[in-house]
Order: structure tokens, then sequence, then C-alpha cells
């Protein structure tokens, strides 16, 4: 495969947000265009305990996620990786792109001495459910979110 995967730059915002944008859950709360998308690039490449990451083919962004890495005191203070925002572009789905994105991010949160990896998914994505489970991961909480 020619594809990469290399840290985001902001000219590939506009590409990452069309990614996020299209799709039936987010289209409603996503606006791509906004300047806000760049400021908060700028929070993201900033921080060292974030990871904003693209697919690359060939100088176009075909799939995107983010890393957080979070340490913490539960768990004998063990450092954690969670994985958000992963996109594969519509016409790369079914390519294999999509395993290879998140054994990278797993071997990336190894690497910086994570021992545990966790992603949480919209209930209603029960694709995403199937393909997170056929890579090892497990249903184990339950996730709450609270509108602010």
């Amino acid at each position: 495969m020619t594809v990469e995967i290399r840290r985001a730059q902001a000219a590939d915002v506009a590409e990452i947000v069309a990614m996020i944008a299209n799709d039936q859950l987010a289209a409603k709360r996503e606006s791509p265009g906004d300047p806000r998308y760049l400021a908060a690039f700028a929070e993201i490449d900033a921080d060292p305990n974030q990871l904003l990451a693209v697919l690359d083919d060939n100088g176009e962004v075909v799939g995107t996620l983010q890393l957080t890495f979070t340490p913490g005191l539960s768990r004998l203070g063990m450092k954690r990786a969670t994985i958000e925002a992963v996109r594969v572009r519509d016409d790369q789905r079914g390519s294999g792109l999509g395993r290879r994105f998140i054994e990278w991010a797993i071997a990336e949160a190894r690497a910086r001495g994570c021992g545990l990896v966790q992603l949480t998914t919209d209930a209603s994505r029960a694709d995403a459910h199937r393909f997170y489970e056929r890579l090892g991961f497990k249903a184990s909480h339950v996730g709450m979110k609270l509108p602010l």
C-alpha cells in the first residue's frame, strides 16, 4: 500500500473536517469551513498528549483519528490512550485501511508506555461495534455524556 500514516498538518484540516461531517450523526453538528476548526487544530497540535493522525494516499487525506494519552493514578499509575474521531473516507472503506490505522494507533500507544487503549463509539453504530470487536476491543463500560 502506498498509504502512509502521519501527524496531521494545518493544511489537512479541511479534508479531516469533511470526513467527520460526512456522516449521518455528525452532519447535524459539524460546519465545514468554520474557523474554529483551525483554532482547535492548533491547540491539539501544541499538546504533547494529543496526536491527530491521517492516512495520506499520495498527498490526499483518506482517513483520520485522534489519539489522546492520559496519565492516571488508577491501575498503579498506568497511562492510557483514547482513540477518537476515527474516519476512513467512503471510497476507501473495506480496503483494510481502518484495521491498519487502528493497529497503528495501538502500537503507538504501546510505544508511549500506555497499558490500555480505549475508545467510544455511538451506540447506534452496529457496524463500528463489530469492527472494533474483531480487533479485540470489548464493550466493558457504559459511556455517558453531558452537553455543556
